[in-house]
């Protein structure tokens, strides 16, 4: 478990005997999921899918936004290499404007620095303004048009 700033807002490593759980989230809000072409896998994700998903062991990290015992989001970290790291973030369309998801990537981010990261990158689709605003309040920089999406760093290192 990794705490936050926020009181009652954590994040939990994402386990296969949650799958129910997490389902039921993205089956509620599949079209805010995908409203900006973020996640399109989504659309078809089953109990099944999303278990198999969590079951199989990788080098990326998965973490559930919790907020008082209910799951409202997810955060990760995918390992490029040892020392870069690439966040990916969504919120459950009820929780957003908040600050729940800058508090929730605040400490993912603290959580790859003690990983040894020493960059930390992330992708936005165009459009998602409020994604964009999330990386802008934790210190990224937009480095790349992508096409569809614009790539943002953050420098990790000491």
């Amino acid at each position: 478990m990794l705490a936050t700033g926020h009181p009652g807002l954590v994040l939990r490593e994402l386990t296969a005997d949650q799958s129910p759980t997490y389902y039921a989230l993205v089956d509620r809000i599949r079209s805010h999921l995908t409203a900006q072409g973020d996640y399109p896998e989504m659309l078809t994700a089953s109990v099944e899918s999303v278990a198999r998903d969590l079951q199989e062991p990788d080098d990326d990290l998965a973490f559930g936004v919790w907020l008082h015992d209910q799951l409202i989001g997810r955060v990760d970290l995918v390992r490029k290499d040892a020392k870069n790291f690439v966040l990916g973030y969504w919120l459950d369309s009820g929780h957003t404007g908040h600050g729940y998801a800058t508090i929730a990537c605040e400490a993912l981010v603290e959580h790859a620095r003690l990983l040894g990261a020493t960059d930390a990158w992330a992708g936005v689709t165009k459009g998602n303004a409020p994604s964009e605003r999330v990386l802008t309040r934790l210190g990224f920089e937009r480095v790349a048009d992508m096409g569809a999406y614009t790539r943002f760093h953050r420098s990790l290192a000491p």
